[in-house]
């Protein structure tokens, strides 16, 4: 008898699933775990310790990292703050990028292009976002018969020495009655008197 109990629980466990896994955070610690494994990756000396311990010759690792290529969709990309971790992630799908990471002075090279990128990257930007305006056309001349004189380049009159404002800003207000220090001055006074004594 207890044979044909045990025949009927398996039987009623082989139709229906057993338990299904509920995460208890719906994933959020998976998230979390991914994103920031992605995010170290835009260290190059974190990559060159991977490669060092050989991580890159695991099957399974290639694996994850192509698995974690999913990170460079519109709807995941919005949470990462270190974008050269997917150009990184990108770079490390190819098995010559991964052995050559193993090298230090591989990796010092990795590490001055994207200093020199962040150095650079602002004036580069600009460039790109805010182009010059192209120049204006310049006028017809009038349709006369008369010939027109070469254009005289006048030069603005320099005004009087009186009136010119310096642009370096002093401290101390035009026409103020407070007398400069000369350090130099006093420091020589000093030693004048030194020698008197």
């Amino acid at each position: 008898m207890s044979s044909s109990k045990e025949i009927d629980e398996t039987q009623d466990s082989s139709s229906s699933p057993k338990s299904i896994y509920k995460d208890p955070d719906d994933g959020r610690q998976r998230f979390l775990l991914e994103l920031e494994f992605v995010q170290c990756l835009a260290n190059p000396t974190y990559i060159h310790y991977l490669a060092q311990n050989r991580y890159f010759e695991d099957e399974a690792f290639i694996g994850y990292l192509k698995y974690l290529q999913y990170w460079q969709r519109p709807e995941y990309i919005k949470f990462i703050m270190y974008p050269h971790c997917l150009y990184f992630l990108e770079l490390l799908q190819n098995a010559n990028f991964r052995n050559a990471m193993a090298h230090p002075g591989n990796k010092e090279l990795a590490h001055k292009q994207q200093f020199f990128f962040w150095k650079n990257y602002r004036n580069n930007r600009m460039k790109h976002i805010l182009p010059r305006p192209l120049p204006e056309p310049a006028p017809a001349p009038p349709a006369s018969s008369a010939p027109l004189p070469p254009p005289v380049h006048s030069v603005p009159p320099i005004p009087p020495a009186s009136s010119a404002v310096s642009p370096i800003p002093y401290g101390l207000p035009p026409g103020s009655a407070v007398p400069k220090t000369d350090v130099r001055s006093s420091a020589i006074d000093r030693r004048k008197r030194k020698k008197e004594v």
